[in-house]
């Protein structure tokens, strides 16, 4: 496929250089596609959106919402079905990301953590029998995954991070705690970075695929949140773990590339969620705007409430667009770290402002918990911290647009590109089953 991409001369990409032979970007949803949207918009509306202010208050996370998550298959919806996924592509993943965070913000994380940096990343880079043995479980459902990554003294700058992982025999010696870890306490699996040689900056790490059954794992909550309050983050904590080695994710000192290639894919799921926030606000402040009046006429023919609906109206769209080019390019098999890394900054930052204006468009109503906007915001600030700090993707953007960065070579183990025949095919039956 290298041969066919059309060859980029410079840093800046015009959207025309998306093109391989005999294919180019398609804004058209399939019916696949359709019928996944309506079937999470359909859920979410009938069994979350009726109840999740309350469960938002309570600071809890409602304990039917993963099992009936697995149970409509959306855990797995962008796994071959071989692995026991659906076999939908990574548009269908965004659009099920938006959807969900439309409803919630919490719903989106789910998939974030457990999907798109925990999953993908056993799909990229996971032997056969990684894939049987996790991600199977995963993408039916049966298990639920987390990652991590962030430590207490150890965010954006992930080389400063302190777990280590000894090799001792046949295991590795796990120590060290991570923090702000969503799904802690409800995951069975997690994908842990942790430095196997602690001189070698980031060439020292590695990563490992963990249960939350092996002695030495403890997990906790974390409470008090400003905002997902009815989602599950907390805090994992290894003392003496020991890891097969053949729980080892990739080879020894690839930690640091695993982790920066879930970040594509987790950030991704960011971005697509964010996109449903803003659309949230959008649709209910639209909705308020014409059943509110004032001056005996409904506030939308007031012409600045008309001006914040335009604005959101054009940050979804944009949003939007970002993140099908995103989901193509994942499609397609082409590296996506400088689009993804715009898309996720962009559909965060407008989140935020489209809250911001949703409660402008709710006056006194939208600073109380009586309509969802107020959620909406405290749920929007989260996104611009985590997988990377709106300031460290305008940095990413800045040194893309000077030269000063470029993608990176191809990996050992590229995301696979989707193949719908290949991705939505049984498993063969062995010889006598």
């Amino acid at each position: 496929m290298d041969n066919d991409i059309i060859k980029k001369s410079c840093s800046i990409e015009p959207l025309s250089n998306y093109i391989l032979k005999g294919h180019t970007m398609d804004f058209a949803l399939t019916e696949e596609h359709l019928q996944a949207q309506k079937m999470v918009r359909d859920w979410c509306a009938k069994e979350v959106i009726p109840v999740i202010g309350e469960w938002d208050r309570k600071q809890e996370m409602n304990p039917a919402f993963l099992p009936r998550m697995a149970e409509l298959g959306i855990l797995g919806i962008s796994i071959p079905v071989k692995y026991g996924g659906q076999g939908f592509d990574y548009i269908t993943l965004g659009l099920v990301c938006e959807e969900l965070e439309r409803a919630d913000t919490h719903l989106r994380v789910v998939m974030s953590v457990h999907h798109g940096l925990n999953s993908m990343a056993i799909l990229q880079w996971g032997t056969e029998e990684q894939k049987q043995k996790f991600l199977a479980p995963q993408a039916r459902g049966e298990k639920y995954a987390a990652f991590c990554l962030t430590e207490p003294d150890a965010g954006s700058d992930v080389v400063s991070m302190r777990a280590t992982a000894k090799k001792q025999g046949d295991v590795y010696i796990l120590n060290g705690e991570k923090m702000w870890i969503s799904l802690a306490t409800k995951a069975h699996h997690f994908l842990v970075v942790a430095k196997t040689d602690p001189n070698a900056g980031h060439k020292g790490m590695s990563a490992f695929l963990v249960t939350s059954d092996m002695k030495g794992v403890t997990t906790g909550d974390i409470h008090g949140k400003l905002g997902v309050r009815a989602g599950s983050t907390g805090w994992v904590k290894f003392e003496n773990v020991e890891v097969p080695a053949e729980n080892m994710l990739g080879l020894e000192g690839e930690g640091f590339k695993i982790a920066m290639s879930c970040l594509d894919n987790g950030r991704y799921t960011v971005a697509s969620g964010a996109t449903g926030l803003i659309r949230a606000c959008l649709e209910d402040s639209i909705k308020y705007a014409m059943d509110r009046e004032t001056f005996g006429k409904p506030i939308a023919h007031h012409q600045l409430v008309k001006q914040k609906i335009a604005y959101m109206q054009q940050w979804y769209d944009n949003a939007s667009l970002l993140c099908y080019r995103v989901g193509w390019l994942k499609n397609m098999g082409i590296r996506n770290t400088r689009e993804t890394s715009m898309a996720k900054w962009y559909a965060t930052d407008q989140s935020v402002q489209a809250a911001l204006e949703a409660i402008q468009v709710h006056g006194a109503y939208g600073f109380s918990d009586e309509y969802p906007v107020e959620r909406y915001l405290r749920n929007s600030k989260g996104a611009v911290i985590y997988e990377g700090t709106s300031e460290i993707h305008q940095l990413m953007q800045a040194d893309f647009a000077f030269g000063f960065r470029e993608e990176k070579p191809h990996l050992r183990c590229e995301l696979p590109p989707y193949n719908a025949d290949e991705w939505q095919s049984e498993p063969a039956m062995a010889m006598g089953d």
